[in-house]
This record gives structure tokens, C-alpha cells and sequence, in this order.
């Protein structure tokens, strides 16, 4: 038990409780949900597992000291008298993050030097040498974060944040985060037990993260490299086993999931990212205007998509939305509708009323995830709440 710590996992508004949720089944002690943040206790191989499989977090973190500030001096000292040398060798390489809630400390990036400072100064007292400063792959990456006058100082387990799971080699105008698409699929309630469709897919980052979650497949394996790896403690042998766990609890998928978009360059976009996934198999992407098209077969189906809005693509918003409102009536019986926009006008366009409204962020804009459900045996679309 003495070889626990805490960690703290980020994520994005409204995806606290997916997270909860995901480091419950993981096997997580102390799990204490805040605002975009939930916090746990586990151990090295644990902190291993939470970066490769949590599809909803952006990061961990591992904090190592709390302490009040009340000027940058008290900052600069405190840091100081830390023990850097367990974490970082004097000829390493470092990169501080901050972020900074507080009167007294208004500029992170001033903080981010400051922390910086104190470090360095240390290492060159106690041992006549410094780490230098590596923004893009140091040893060593510390977050600081200040609020009023509490500061607590993190090791970044993760690097790069997790949303780049490293599948994707091509993108589209305005390509959805991979957190947001995963968490969009779990918040849509989708398990894998029906077919499943994204009718503008775009460069197919929610077919590949429902894939993922489909197959229970950990969404960051495919990652050149977590921070972790360059730590003093880093353990090869204990991470591959954990790696291996995970890829032991893999399923099967008995389901088709299809992906249109209009756009060919997307089409063959969303088939590269497939394939660097590894899960071109278990996908069709087809060049198809989704409004010329209708649902094949009786099966359930389950449609999730994230729609061109203003700011991305030019498109008459309200004969746009009316258009998806009337080819999910007029074409997709027995199906579960989810769509993700940031045009809150643009929902009273779609000619159905919403069984679910979402509220969430996206990309700093005000969202909804809305849910329409399509009813068997009715062209004009029985919709209820």
C-alpha cells in the first residue's frame, strides 16, 4: 500500500463522470470527481494502465507538493528547497507548465519561469551543472498550478496530451478531438451491441474511437511515447505486462459501423486513419451524401456525427439542419440520432423535437449533444421524449 500515490486525471466539461465512471472499472482507489478533473490513488502499473486505457482523460497528473504562496519569492523558495534530484538528473532536460487562478500570480508563463528558476539554481549549487530546457521531449515535464494561494506541483505522467492517441496521419479542416469523440460515444450510451454510423465522418475519428470502445480496445496504444517512459523509475518489464493485460480482455464485434462524407479527399482521409488503427476491418467509409441516403436492412441502428457548422464550413445552417431533420424521418426508421453542434439556433431547425439534450464544450463553444429517436413503421417519425 505504501507504494500508492495520488494522481489527478484532466478531462473535458461534462465528461467528469465518464471518467469516474472509466477509473472505477479500472480499478481505482479514492476516486473523487471535480470540474474537469477526477482524482485517484493506485500504484506505478496503475498510473502505466490510466494513461493506455482512459479514453476520457486529457492527462495525468502526479502531484508531489502542496504548499501556500503568497509572493513569487515564497514560489521561487518553496520550489527550491524540493527535492529535484529524485525525478531529474542535473544534466537532464525539463518543461514546466502553468496554470495560474490568482491575484498575486497573473502570468503562467512568469510562473513557469520562476518554478523554472528555482530548479535550476538548485542543481547548480548542489551539484555545479544544470538541466537545460526541452519544450518538445525533456525528461522531466512539471505542472504548476495555482489557485489563490495554494500551489501544487505535478509530475506530468503523460506528455503530449492523450487525446493524440498517434493513429491519425491526415485530418480534415476542423478534425474532432479524440477525447470528445470518445466521450461523445460513451455519453450517446453506445455498447457496441448494434450497427453503428457517422454520416459525415469527416477524417473518422468517432468510427475509430467507437471501434475502440467496441472491441474494448485501450485507445492509447498506438502512441509513440508517454512521459513516463523517461522517468528515473521507468519499468519496461511492468508496463509491457500491463499492456498485455489489457489487450487480454479484447472482444469481439458482430456489428457493422459505416461512415459517409460528401467529401472524397475526407473519404480517403478517414480510411488512412482506419488503417494506421488497425481497425479498417471492422469499418466501411463510402463517398455518400448522407441526405440522398436511406437505412439498409431492419437492424437497429445508432447514428452519431458531428456536423459542419459556421465557423468550420460553408453551409446555409438552416436549410442544412432541416435537411438532416428530414432524411432521419424519411430514411432511418429504428434509429438512435445523436448529433454534437455548437450552433444552439440551428437545433430549432431540424423539425424534431430532441429526446436528450447534452450540455457540454467544445473547443471553448458552448454545445448540445442531442438525441433524436426514429421510430419503426412511421415515415413521418414518431418522435417522442
Amino acid at each position: 500500500m505504501e507504494n500508492n500515490f495520488k494522481m489527478v486525471a484532466k478531462t473535458l466539461y461534462g465528461f467528469e463522470d465518464l471518467l469516474e465512471r472509466e477509473l472505477i472499472q479500472l480499478g481505482a482507489m479514492e476516486v473523487k470527481k471535480g470540474i474537469r478533473n477526477v482524482s485517484f490513488v493506485g500504484d506505478k502499473g496503475f498510473m502505466y494502465k490510466a494513461n493506455l486505457a482512459l479514453r476520457t482523460a486529457i492527462k495525468i497528473l502526479k502531484p508531489i507538493k502542496t504548499f501556500r504562496v503568497t509572493s513569487e519569492e515564497d514560489l521561487y523558495n518553496q520550489v527550491y528547497k524540493m527535492s529535484w534530484d529524485k525525478h531529474l538528473k542535473s544534466s537532464g532536460t525539463l518543461a514546466i507548465d502553468a496554470t495560474v487562478h490568482s491575484k498575486l500570480f497573473t502570468h503562467s508563463k512568469y510562473t513557469a519561469l520562476k518554478t523554472k528558476d528555482a530548479i535550476v539554481d538548485k542543481f547548480r549549487e548542489t551539484t555545479g551543472e544544470r538541466p537545460n530546457v526541452d519544450l518538445r521531449f525533456p525528461d522531466l515535464k512539471i505542472n504548476v498550478h495555482i489557485d489563490r494561494q495554494v500551489c501544487t506541483i505535478s509530475l506530468d505522467t503523460s506528455g503530449e496530451s492523450l487525446h493524440r492517441r498517434g493513429y491519425k496521419t491526415a485530418t480534415n479542416i476542423a478534425p474532432i478531438n479524440e477525447v470528445l469523440a470518445a466521450g461523445l460515444v460513451m455519453l450517446s450510451g453506445w455498447d457496441g451491441q448494434s450497427d453503428f454510423m457517422d454520416p459525415m465522418c469527416g477524417s473518422g475519428t468517432i468510427l475509430a474511437e467507437a471501434a475502440m470502445i467496441a472491441c474494448n480496445i485501450p485507445p492509447n496504444l498506438m502512441r509513440k511515447e508517454f512521459a513516463f517512459e523517461r522517468w528515473q523509475d521507468w519499468d519496461v518489464d511492468l508496463f509491457e505486462k500491463i499492456e498485455e493485460s489489457l489487450l487480454s480482455k479484447t472482444r469481439d464485434f458482430h456489428h457493422k459501423m459505416i461512415g459517409y462524407d460528401k467529401s472524397p479527399s475526407a473519404v480517403a482521409k478517414a480510411k488512412d486513419n482506419l488503417k494506421n488503427a488497425h481497425l479498417d476491418e471492422f469499418v466501411t467509409i463510402k463517398h455518400e451524401d448522407f441526405f440522398k441516403t436511406q437505412k439498409s436492412g431492419e437492424e437497429k441502428l445508432h447514428i452519431l456525427f458531428n456536423p459542419p457548422y459556421g465557423e468550420r464550413l460553408d453551409i446555409e445552417m438552416e436549410s442544412f439542419y432541416k435537411n438532416i431533420g428530414d432524411t432521419l424521418k424519411q430514411g432511418y426508421p429504428g434509429t438512435d440520432a445523436w448529433f454534437i453542434t455548437s450552433n444552439l439556433e440551428a437545433i430549432k431547425h431540424v423539425g424534431l423535437r430532441p429526446s436528450r439534450k447534452i450540455h457540454l464544450v467544445n473547443a471553448k463553444l458552448e454545445a448540445r449533444l442531442v438525441k433524436y429517436v426514429m421510430y419503426e413503421g412511421s415515415k413521418k417519425g414518431k418522435y417522442m421524449s
